[in-house]
């Protein structure tokens, strides 16, 4: 096709118009065979997230609720922090770590590089900032260190999402309700993300807010309910989407979560 041209795909439901379209947009993968826009391959995993992207998992909290870092805390059979950077990895993305609590910075050393944390103890926007300021990527995907369920398909269509449309902060919702993570950011949003937490408003949905206001956008959620039906997210175990975002605060969490891990694996 040329430049400025317009393609109709018709057929009945079902013959596979959305799966191609979203093929080409390199949401879904094929199967053999490969798709090619202007030569590059979209089912080239690597392509999720190019050279404009990195990722980062928020490790600075104080875990208090845990009653220990949770960092290094096990589960099945690997610390935390693994499993972070694994589904960073897994999504395409070079991975750090943004801000750690001082005890444990020797030991999360030996995982990935960490991005000191300017103002420790203001939450994880100081982190987001610190991290946005240390790097020179268009794009940041900010993951944190307590949801080990999370697909990272979900990562790679949120990617692609702000890509596409040049969003200020991009993120999930389930269950209706917006989640502050995983989150997608544009490194144009970090002065207003900084003027956030010099003001003392160091919350990051509202920060999101901000810079999304300040880019002329509204703040971009997506329901993974309804990506998951439409084949674009997904999760290899077959989780329903509600578990994705199963946080880790307390032990009690931890066992829930791995008994949730012994029902799909």
């Amino acid at each position: 096709m040329d430049r400025g041209q317009t393609l109709c795909i018709l057929g009945r439901g079902g013959v596979g118009k959305s799966v191609v379209l979203s093929m080409l947009m390199g949401f879904l993968t094929s199967g053999t065979g490969s798709i090619g826009v202007n030569d590059p391959d979209c089912d080239s995993p690597v392509r999720a997230s190019e050279s404009d992207a990195v990722g980062f998992v928020l490790a600075g909290g104080e875990s208090s609720r845990m009653g220990r870092d949770k960092a290094q805390l096990t589960f099945r059979g690997r610390p935390l922090i693994e499993h972070a950077l694994a589904i960073l990895a897994q999504a395409g993305l070079p991975a750090r770590i943004a801000g750690a609590p001082p005890p444990a910075r020797v030991s999360l050393e030996a995982f990935a590089p960490i991005i000191e944390d300017a103002s420790p103890g203001l939450g994880p926007l100081s982190g987001i900032c610190a991290a946005l300021a240390a790097t020179s990527a268009r794009y940041a995907v900010f993951l944190p260190i307590d949801l080990p369920l999370l697909p990272p398909s979900l990562l790679v269509f949120l990617l692609r999402y702000a890509r596409i449309t040049g969003a200020a902060v991009t993120i999930p919702s389930v269950s209706g309700y917006p989640q502050t993570f995983p989150a997608v950011i544009n490194r144009t949003a970090l002065p207003t993300l900084e003027n956030e937490l010099n003001s003392g408003l160091s919350g990051c949905f509202s920060a999101f807010q901000a810079a999304s206001r300040w880019m002329g956008q509204d703040l971009r959620s997506f329901a993974v309910e309804l990506l998951a039906q439409c084949g674009q997210v997904w999760d290899p175990q077959g989780r329903p989407p509600v578990h994705w975002f199963f946080n880790l605060n307390t032990p009690d969490d931890l066992a829930r979560a791995e008994a949730l891990q012994r029902r799909h694996y």
